[in-house]
Order: C-alpha cells, then sequence, then structure tokens
C-alpha cells in the first residue's frame, strides 16, 4: 500500500492555460480520496499526472515517499480505470484481465498458473467468472466495468486511479456500481484516488472530498463536514442537491441581538452566527440555506424557526418529500424540501420558516468565504 503526496504541482499547457495550479495534498496510505468539482476544473488532469500520462509542470509527486515525477507509468505501481474501459475487444475476458501480468510475468516471477489464480479470484470477487469466455462486445455496460476493475485488480498495486468510471452507466447500475466499488476498496485497502462530477458519487463513496474549481482546491474534508461546514460559497453550492440557495442581505442589530436584514424583512440570528458576524455590521453578506433547513409547520414553541415571506412557483413531489420552489418578495430563488404532506400549493403566498442554527454566512462574491464556520484546509490556507 502506499501514501500519496502531491506539493504544489501545477500544469500549464502551451499557450499558458493553467489546468492545475501549486496543488498541495497528501493521502493516507488505504485512503479513498473523490476529487470532484465542475467540468474543466483540473481534476483528471490531476489524476493523469498522478499516473504518468501527464507531465507536470512544476511541483512533485510522491508515491510510498519516492518522487515519480520522472517515473514512466508503468513503474509507477499503480493500475488506472478509465471512462470508456479500455479493453480490447478481440480479447475475452480472461484475456484482457490477464494481458498485464502476462506482459510482465518473467520480471514479476509469476508462473501461469500464479496469473490464472490471480485472475480467477478477481473475477469471483467481482462475480464475473461465468464470463471469463466472452468477448467484451456480449457483454453489458455494468459487466465490461466489472472487467475493467478486475484488469486493474489482478495487478495488486500500490494505488487504484479511477477517471469517471461510471459515467457510461444508466442511473440504477451507477448507483449498484458504486457500491461495488466502495466494498472492493474496503476489502482490498488499496490507497484509492477517484475523480467524478458527480458530487453525490463523491459523497457516497469517499473518505474524503476535495472540491476543486479552476485548477485549485477549495475544500479537503470529510463528506460531512464538505456538507456542514462548506468553506466558501462555491463549496456550498456545489455540494448537495439541490444546492444551497443563497439570500442577500446584511446584519444589523435588532433588540440588543443581531439579525439578518433581507429588504424588509430581519431574520433572527442565533447566538453562534451573531458573534461569527461581528465586526460584519451593515456590510453586505450572503445567508446560505440549505433545503432541509426549511420548514413549512412549526413544530415546537421554542426551536429556532425564523419566518421568510415568499411566493410558491412549483411544488416537485418526491416519494415521502417534496421540493417547494419560491420566489422571496425581493425577487431571489430559493427551494426548500419538506414533508410531503405540507400543505403547499403553486401561487401560494406563505411565511416559510427557516431553522436558523442550520444556515451559514458567507462573503459576497461566488467565492465568499463562510464567515460562520472555523476556516478548513483549502487552497487559500495550504499554499
Amino acid at each position: 500500500m502506499a501514501r500519496v503526496t502531491l506539493t504544489d504541482v501545477t500544469k500549464v499547457y502551451p499557450g499558458g492555460v493553467t489546468a492545475v495550479n501549486r496543488v498541495s495534498l497528501d493521502i493516507a496510505d488505504r485512503e479513498f480520496v473523490v476529487l470532484v468539482g465542475p467540468s474543466g476544473c483540473g481534476k483528471s488532469t490531476t489524476l493523469r499526472m498522478v499516473a504518468g500520462l501527464e507531465d507536470i509542470s512544476a511541483g512533485a509527486i510522491a508515491i510510498d515517499g519516492r518522487v515519480v515525477n520522472q517515473t514512466p507509468p508503468k513503474d509507477r505501481d499503480i493500475a488506472m480505470v478509465f471512462q470508456n474501459y479500455a479493453l480490447y475487444p478481440h480479447m475475452t475476458v480472461y484475456k484482457n484481465m490477464a494481458f498485464s501480468l502476462s506482459l510482465r510475468r518473467k520480471q514479476l516471477g509469476l508462473s501461469k498458473a500464479d496469473i490464472d489464480l490471480k485472475v480467477r479470484e478477481a473475477a469471483a470477487l467481482l462475480g464475473i467468472e461465468n464470463l471469463l469466455d466472452r468477448k467484451p462486445k456480449a457483454l453489458s455496460g455494468g459487466q465490461r466495468q466489472r472487467v475493467a476493475v478486475g484488469r486493474a485488480i489482478v495487478r495488486e498495486p500500490k494505488v487504484f486511479l479511477f477517471d469517471e468510471p461510471l459515467s457510461n452507466l444508466d442511473a440504477k447500475l451507477r448507483v449498484e456500481m458504486r457500491s461495488e466499488i466502495r466494498r472492493l476498496q474496503k476489502r482490498l485497502n488499496t490507497t484509492t484516488i477517484y475523480v467524478t462530477h458527480d458530487q453525490e458519487e463523491a459523497m457516497t463513496l469517499s473518505d474524503r472530498v476535495v472540491v476543486m474549481k479552476d485548477g485549485v482546491i477549495f475544500q479537503a474534508a470529510s463528506p460531512l463536514e464538505v456538507y456542514e461546514s462548506p468553506a466558501n460559497r462555491f463549496v456550498a453550492a456545489f455540494v448537495g442537491t439541490p444546492p444551497m440557495g443563497f439570500i442577500e442581505g446584511r446584519c444589523v442589530g435588532q433588540n440588543g441581538d443581531a439579525a439578518f436584514e433581507h429588504g424588509s424583512e430581519r431574520l433572527p440570528l442565533p447566538k453562534k452566527l451573531a458573534q461569527a458576524a461581528t465586526g460584519f455590521s451593515q456590510r453586505p453578506l450572503v445567508l446560505g440555506i440549505r433545503p432541509d433547513a426549511f420548514c413549512v409547520r412549526q413544530s415546537g414553541e421554542n426551536l429556532p424557526y425564523a419566518k421568510l415571506k415568499a411566493r410558491v412557483t412549483q411544488v416537485e413531489p418526491l416519494g415521502d418529500r417534496k421540493d417547494v420552489h419560491m420566489t422571496t418578495t425581493m425577487g431571489t430563488k430559493l427551494v426548500g424540501r419538506v414533508d410531503l404532506r405540507a400543505g403547499v400549493c403553486e401561487g401560494q403566498e406563505l411565511d416559510m420558516l427557516i431553522d436558523m442554527t442550520r444556515v451559514h454566512l458567507f462573503e459576497p462574491g461566488e467565492m465568499g468565504r463562510n464567515i460562520s464556520v472555523v476556516p478548513v484546509r483549502s487552497a487559500a490556507g495550504e499554499q
């Protein structure tokens, strides 16, 4: 197994395009880390630099304590699973899985019997023993993905690299394969770096989520921390479905306490948020509200709810919950996820209740810092 360390890693393409900008990341032995972010954020480029498929422009990459900047991919002891599976169409499943071991059989000191054992053990682990004689064209998308993963497993590498491996699968199969990959990683205990644009995939698979944008890491933390304590407004908006909603305003004093002013409305702030907002009085701020922090009917007299006037524009039923799309008196669009039985209909004007212990305060701008949490590791903090 291996620890992977990236130190100020940078990738600049011809023409001066910076794809990755001084990324520093320490991945522990046996850790499952997911790089996530919008298209073009640099996550796949970062993965390819770890694999040796892209040269780095500056910085250093170390695997198991050894700097591998100039080491060819075949000598890095990594195995990579691609989005398009990259199976040899003229070979059977068995030969696809055995191919890399057969090429290096003498170098690895393996007999044909050793290779056969490894292939059949990996096939059994993945439940594809009955497919070993088939060729890729006779397999479903999920089966091809299992073969690609099996080909990586038989090599017993120090590090697994996954580059959006589930993107070509349908929704049901993605969920199944997601569970399968996590189960395998737990069983094999191999350091794993996984790239995806799907934040739900990132949250369910990883020990640690690394959120990237414009070639920079903005937060690297556990899934729960990224969700509950986003480092900035971009992370808050990117992680979560539906995404966090934002209303612009400012913090003002109210009867000796603090409140968030949005147009003519004032939302009382709990003590923790009021303290965080000290020094920001009368300055523009942004209040971030997760959809599940809304409710329609208050369930207790002493709960920390504030009322926000809104007009319902759309209602989307989702099993036992429903998404309520609404517009505030200032024209801000928000989404609340409430109980299906809550009496809400399109066109209705109501006082939507907000659990103020679950909201966040951000500085203005797309990358506005979250002032309601202690800053966690981010691009600014690490670099």
